[in-house]
């Protein structure tokens, strides 16, 4: 039990001795007068506010511009969607037109092929 008693008096006179440390510290700190007080509050407002004004200059701007930006965007990628469209669509009537051609000449060397056939055959 002695240790416990020893504890609880050392426990309270370490906090008297933090308390005390604690008063004397605050008593060299240097307090502003009301006037100082006033002074330094009005120039961090005025801080804060200008700041404000600038970051909301700002924001705006960049809005602006990121709107403009994207409308600019969206019309490029409609129009390049537009001749993608276009392009593909006459790729694709070309490449109709093109497999068209090839059954056209495959029958017409089919036909001759047979031909030629026919006559061999009629040769022999």
């Amino acid at each position: 039990m002695p240790k416990d008693a020893n504890k609880q008096t050392k426990s309270s006179k370490d906090k008297r001795h933090f308390f005390k440390d604690f008063k004397a510290e605050l008593k060299k700190v240097i307090w502003p007068t009301p006037k100082q007080l006033v002074n330094n509050t009005i120039a961090v407002i005025t801080i804060v506010l200008i700041t404000a004004v600038i970051v909301f200059v700002l924001d705006l701007t960049f809005e602006s511009i990121n709107t403009y930006g994207i409308n600019k965007l969206k019309s490029a990628i409609e129009s390049s969607q537009n001749e993608t469209t276009t392009n593909s669509t006459s790729e694709e009537q070309n490449a109709i037109e093109n497999n068209e051609n090839n059954v056209n000449e495959n029958q017409t060397a089919e036909g001759q092929e047979a031909g030629n056939v026919t006559e061999e055959n009629g040769q022999e």
